[in-house]
Parts: C-alpha cells; structure tokens; sequence
C-alpha cells in the first residue's frame, strides 16, 4: 500500500484542508453545471499533443493554444476545476498575484492563461492518474502501470467529465478542442473510443535527452510537491527510463488503429529549429482549420521563446554512466528516436 513518508505528512493535510476549503463552491458548480455538462455534446476530432515528458510537448502545445480558434485546458482551470467554472475570475486573479514568472521546474514562463496539460486538472478529480506516481515518488512505477499503461472507470468517467469542463471553460467562440497530455501516449484506444476522430501529434525525441531531462523534473517535483521522496538518481534513471519504453510500446501496439491522416509525427529538432512552419505543417496535415486566423498569434508566441533560458540538464556521474547503459539499443543507429 502506498503511504506517504511521515515528515511529508504536514504536506499531504495541507492539500486536503484545500480541498476541503472549496468543496462548497464545488457543490454549487455541480448544482449549477452538473446536468448542462452532462448532456455536453463535445467535439469528436480533438487535436491530442502527446509524446514521453520532456520531448518538446510543453512548447507545442503553448503555440498551439495561441490560436485565437483553440480550445484548451489552462493553468486556471487545472489548479482547481471542480470549482472552475464558477471561481474562474477569482482564480485568475489570484494566480497572476501568486505565481511566479516561471515554472519552477523548469524556468519555462507561465501565467494563469497559460495552457496546462489535464493531466495536472485530472489529478484534483481522481487518484487514478499518472500524477499519483508523482506524489508517490517511491511507487512511481506502480501507478505507473496501474494508471497510465492501464485505466479504470472513475478515470474514464473523469477524463470525459473534465473535457467537457475545459470545454465550457475556454470553448466559447472556438473552432477545435486542444489537449496536450503525455500520459496519453498510453490511451490511444481509450481516447478513439471517446472521440473516433481525435488528430494526434506524436513528438519524439532522442531516448537518452528525454529521459535525463525527466529524472531531474521528477526530482525536484519529488521536493514540490512528492508526499515521498525522491529515489536517488540511479534509481530513478532505471525507472524513468523502463517507464520510457513501456510507454512507447503501448503506443505503438495502438498504432494500427489510428485512422489514416489522424496522427503526425514531429521531431523534437524540427519544432526548435522552425517552429512556426512545423505548425503550419500539423495545420495542414490534420486539417485543422483557422490556420489564416491562427498564424500571426503563434509567430508572437515564437517570438516570447526567444528569452527562455533553458535551465542546465545535468545528471551525477554514476547516474549518467548507468543512462547510457540502459538507452545504448535505442542509441543503435537503425533505431528511430522518440
């Protein structure tokens, strides 16, 4: 059984007394919203951004949600969408008060508006979602598999609930629904079931950069957050790359059944080197309409990338000896990188 470790116990009843705190107005939004969002009709096609953590999915998808014509899930809707709907001016306000001008992970800048994957929405609705392995650092490949290779229902029931949440919340006057969650990588077959004509972008980077990068983003949420600590970085190189390969083989069992023309594939190099034309291409490819519409929104994005300092991605020794042991296959040159 996963327990959380006793000197992070203060930690884990602070979150709890938050949610307590809003379980009030989350009554009145279910009272006020629960019936409309259930007879919710949501787009069938959605654009899913997926790929491992750490392979450019974050950058994709903030230029994506540029367009004016982009319905997405954003960092005031995640941080509490059981109340979002009805708190939403107030959230918004109390985030550009609260937040720093930078994750804190990763420097990456941030605001309210920003787009955030509903991986971080679905974890205040469920415990079933990957985000358990992140707060359960020490049994991070056990809900690994239990919930990103496989799914139960109350995730399902939620993951439809908060589409059709993120959809009220930001789809007034748009064209598209856009989703951007690694964990989905995994769900291929869940995701066609609930929209047969979902649009997927794959972004694929090389194995060895992605799953360094990872091991320290793990680290210092393990510190954030992580109602555990962290594995040391051996440890948590083994794991963070095992999970890498588990990850992509459940994608490519479901390759099959994705549709002709409902799934492009981007290089993590192509999106930094020219990212606007790398979006016009999944516009184009994917049929995605409002590209006319859209451009000029996602230059200016482009343009804000240019005064990110990417903060320095460096393992111990030890640890990047045994990376380069364990990616040394997905290294061979007949290998294609994700």
């Amino acid at each position: 059984m996963t327990r959380p470790a006793p000197n992070r116990l203060l930690r884990g009843l602070h979150l709890g007394l938050g949610g307590l705190l809003l379980q009030p107005f989350a009554w009145l939004q279910s009272l006020f919203w629960g019936r409309a969002l259930n007879r919710l009709e949501l787009p069938d096609d959605p654009v899913i951004v997926f790929g491992h953590w750490r392979s450019g999915t974050t950058y994709l998808h903030q230029l994506m949600a540029a367009d004016p014509g982009a319905a997405t899930a954003r960092n005031a809707l995640t941080v509490a969408p059981q109340v979002a709907l009805v708190l939403k001016p107030w959230i918004i306000a109390v985030l550009n008060r609260l937040m720093t001008a930078t994750r804190p992970i990763d420097a990456v800048p941030w605001s309210a508006l920003d787009p955030q994957e509903d991986e971080i929405g679905l974890a205040r609705l469920t415990m079933d979602s990957h985000m358990a392995g992140v707060a359960f650092p020490q049994d991070y490949l056990r809900h690994f598999h239990r919930c990103t290779l496989s799914t139960t229902r109350e995730f399902q029931q939620q993951l439809l609930h908060f589409t059709r949440i993120t959809w009220v919340h930001d789809g007034e006057g748009k064209r598209h629904l856009l989703i951007k969650n690694p964990a989905h990588t995994a769900r291929v077959p869940l995701l066609l079931n609930l929209f047969p004509k979902a649009r997927f972008v794959l972004m694929k980077r090389d194995p060895a950069d992605a799953v360094r990068s990872l091991t320290l983003v793990k680290q210092k949420l393990a510190d954030l957050i992580g109602l555990q600590p962290a594995p040391d970085q051996q440890r948590q190189v083994e794991e963070t790359a095992m999970a890498h390969r588990l990850l992509l083989e459940a994608f490519e069992s479901a390759r099959p059944i994705i549709p002709a023309g409902q799934l492009v594939e981007v290089d993590y190099a192509d999106l930094v080197r020219s990212p606007l034309a790398t979006v016009e291409r999944i516009y184009r490819d994917l049929s995605i309409e409002g590209w006319d519409q859209a451009c000029d929104a996602v230059l200016a994005r482009v343009d804000r990338a240019h005064t990110y300092n990417a903060c320095p991605v460096q393992l111990e020794p030890q640890a990047e000896q045994h990376l380069q042991e364990l990616m040394a296959p997905a290294n061979a040159p007949d290998d294609e990188a994700y």
